[in-house]
């Protein structure tokens, strides 16, 4: 009976954060871009061997709706070349004679000490007040993208956590995992943001002011990993009242899926690394979350096991359906539609993908920045 006790607590944690997260995302506010734009941002990008992906991406930045009265830009693009051995130099070269508002800042090989690094120099260089940060492989939606994820900073936030997705491929199975496992993370750190305890964004689109992010890396956490910039921004930045979420689809950014669950798989051990580092009670609550979502599925698959299935299906048959509910309305406000079998088989992969992942979230610091 101890085991049954147990499943149903799982099953109650579990329902109690469903409607947790379905009560979150459904109060996010909706961001209007910038109509006239009076305060000039800058663009920090940090890339190391990049030149196709600047080409192929680049220009869209470079091309965003957000201009003066006279039509000029209101912005500039700053791009870190961190040490590059490929065409790097030679594309942000030509891309510059046409686009006045490029910046570049090269550093040589031998001084390349990791994104953070760059990150720094890219503020530096930079010459505006209001920051948007994103990576070389990334594309915006839309020519908005840029008025709408600085349209928080605009209004007096401090912080704007925007959604970075990644590019639909073929229907193959760990595509589909990738943007089932895109869309849970966004529910989490969106719905936790929205209640006053932002944790974490997505360096591939996050927009914050000089100051706070000047701030941020003068504390000393933020030195504990090469990579994380995003996440440690948050954790030391982010604050009830500084902070906003942006999922207006027009501001999404969109970044090439791994093709291969080796690729996918060490990328995953980078961003879990930095978990370790969230504040205590942050923690505590994602720690519950996992831990109460694998208590529930090893629990039933132990009832039906033991012949007790008469238990396990109608509670588990309620988690579900309001676990679902609060996923539907997560991937509606990023204009998706997942049905109801694809995401019961992500759900299962998840807790499988904890524990295989757990070394990471738990003690291991993956160390490099790509």
């Amino acid at each position: 009976m101890a085991i049954v006790a147990l499943f149903v607590v799982c099953i109650a944690v579990q329902c109690g954060f469903a409607v947790f997260f379905a009560g979150r995302i459904g109060s996010l506010r909706r961001w209007e871009p910038v109509a006239y734009p009076t305060q000039p941002v800058s663009v920090v990008i940090c890339a190391r061997n990049e030149a196709s992906l600047l080409r192929a991406y680049l220009p869209a930045i470079l091309q965003q709706a957000y201009t003066d009265a006279s039509g000029r830009p209101n912005y500039e693009v700053v791009v870190v070349d961190d040490g590059s051995t490929d065409d790097t130099a030679s594309v942000l070269a030509e891309l510059r004679e046409q686009y006045a508002h490029l910046k570049y800042v090269a550093i040589p090989v031998h001084e390349a000490r990791g994104k953070k690094n760059a990150l720094r120099m890219g503020v530096t260089a930079a010459q505006h007040d209001m920051l948007l940060l994103t990576d070389a492989d990334c594309r915006p939606a839309s020519p908005q993208w840029l008025a709408l994820m600085v349209a928080p900073l605009a209004a007096g936030r401090e912080l704007a956590l925007g959604y970075g997705a990644y590019e639909r491929t073929t229907d193959n199975a760990l595509n589909s995992f990738v943007q089932w496992e895109t869309a849970h993370t966004y529910m989490q750190y969106a719905a936790y943001a929205a209640a006053g305890m932002p944790y974490m964004g997505v360096g591939r689109n996050l927009a914050c002011t000089r100051q706070v992010l000047l701030a941020a890396m003068q504390h000393p956490i933020w030195q504990r990993l090469p990579s994380g910039d995003d996440d440690m921004l948050v954790r030391v930045a982010g604050t009830p009242t500084n902070t906003a979420v942006v999922c207006e689809r027009d501001a999404f950014t969109y970044t090439p899926a791994k093709n291969t669950w080796g690729e996918w798989a060490r990328q995953k051990q980078r961003h879990m690394s930095t978990g370790k580092y969230y504040k205590w009670y942050i923690k505590l609550l994602l720690g519950s979350y996992a831990a109460t979502h694998a208590g529930m599925w090893l629990g039933a698959v132990w009832l039906f096991v033991a012949g007790w299935w008469g238990y396990a299906v109608p509670v588990i048959t309620v988690r579900m359906l309001m676990a679902y509910t609060a996923w539907d309305r997560t991937n509606k406000r990023l204009g998706q539609n997942v049905n109801f079998v694809t995401w019961l088989v992500g759900d299962i992969g998840w807790m499988m993908y904890n524990f295989a992942l757990l070394p990471y979230i738990t003690w291991k610091n993956k160390t490099s920045w790509k």
